[in-house]
């Protein structure tokens, strides 16, 4: 059964940086789609938090992860979640439905950002990277 990652930031193809573009290159797209919540722009790399009550929403690719054992785990520490210490941690993985343009909806590992936005700009498309 296939796993998936919603990337809604750096992980998109193109967006990656070097030291996590190797990682990012072996997840391979999906399909497009939306998670409803708040995108933060958080200078060089964007914060995501979803709610269902929320009005924006925060778009991105369903990716498929490929079976290798070790890459999620790759995946939390470029994201800065350890499952050890979530509490801690700049971004917390948790499962969220994710709606594709299909109309389809898709159960995905996603990064919600796990710190408050302070001074953040609000990213009104909920589009990062455009």
């Amino acid at each position: 059964m296939s796993d998936y990652v919603f990337a809604y930031g750096t992980l998109q193809a193109g967006l990656a940086p070097t030291k996590i573009a190797r990682v990012a290159a072996k997840l391979r797209p999906v399909g497009e789609g939306f998670v409803r919540g708040v995108l933060y722009d958080l200078g060089g790399y964007p914060g995501a938090v979803a709610d269902p009550s929320e009005k924006g929403r925060i778009i991105g690719t369903v990716m498929e992860l490929p079976e290798d054992e070790g890459l999620l785990a790759r995946l939390d520490a470029y994201e800065g979640f350890d499952p050890r210490a979530p509490e801690t941690s700049e971004y917390i993985r948790e499962r969220q439905v994710v709606e594709m343009k299909t109309g389809e909806t898709v159960e995905c590992w996603f990064y919600r950002y796990n710190r408050k936005p302070r001074d953040a700009d609000r990213v009104e498309s909920g589009e990062w990277g455009i």
